[in-house]
């Protein structure tokens, strides 16, 4: 197959990567009855993944990328793989940086282990609902959400507060010093973010 040595490899995940290209491939092998999940990188992004139970599906799939096809011509040979139209735009020309996280976020809440959490998922939707939310990084820290101003240090650059969406079971609005508000849907909740935003926030640079 001309697939390179594995780069890493322990008890969960076996990657593959070719370092000229940037293209990665990592597999988390199944276990407790779960088939085998496959992401697939490139162009400074994850573009694809899919699940599958038959390991020729993964190793067929992993040879086609990891040798140079396309998106179309991966999926072509292994159609357990799924991606987005984004996914296609990025690898033709480079996405603005704040769209392209946004995109990246708003997909991998469709992907284990993450698709059993709807409401981060729920609070991401409402967030990139707001125009002016969708100018700033979107950055997440175990489920929390919060902006920046910034692309390359989001941590320095922090606007309008961090929401938590397993809060007591609810969306709760925190800045630095503790909760400001706690709310049963995320669109409240990103409405007073949007509220505390200073004038002028974004875009993200």
């Amino acid at each position: 197959m001309g697939l390179p040595e594995p780069a890493g490899a322990w008890e969960r995940i076996v990657e593959f990567k070719d370092g000229e290209t940037g293209r990665r491939v990592v597999v988390n092998p199944p276990r407790s009855g779960h088939p085998y999940q496959v992401r697939f990188d490139g162009h400074g992004a994850p573009l694809a993944g899919g699940l599958t139970g038959d390991v020729a599906e993964v190793v067929g799939a992993t040879a086609a990328w990891m040798g140079g096809a396309g998106l179309e011509a991966t999926a072509a040979a292994a159609p357990f793989v799924r991606f987005r139209e984004w996914a296609l735009a990025q690898e033709r020309a480079p996405l603005d940086p704040v769209e392209l996280m946004w995109m990246i976020k708003l997909d991998r809440v469709h992907l284990p282990p993450y698709d059993r959490h709807p409401r981060p998922h729920a609070l991401l939707a409402a967030a990139y609902a707001q125009p002016v939310l969708r100018r700033l990084m979107p950055v997440n820290s175990h489920f929390n959400l919060w902006f920046s101003t910034t692309v390359e240090t989001p941590w320095r650059a922090k606007v309008g507060g961090t929401v938590d969406p397993n809060h007591e079971g609810r969306y709760a609005v925190w800045n630095d010093g503790g909760p400001v508000a706690c709310f049963d849907t995320a669109e409240e909740a990103v409405a007073l973010v949007v509220a505390r935003l200073p004038e002028g926030a974004g875009p993200a640079r």
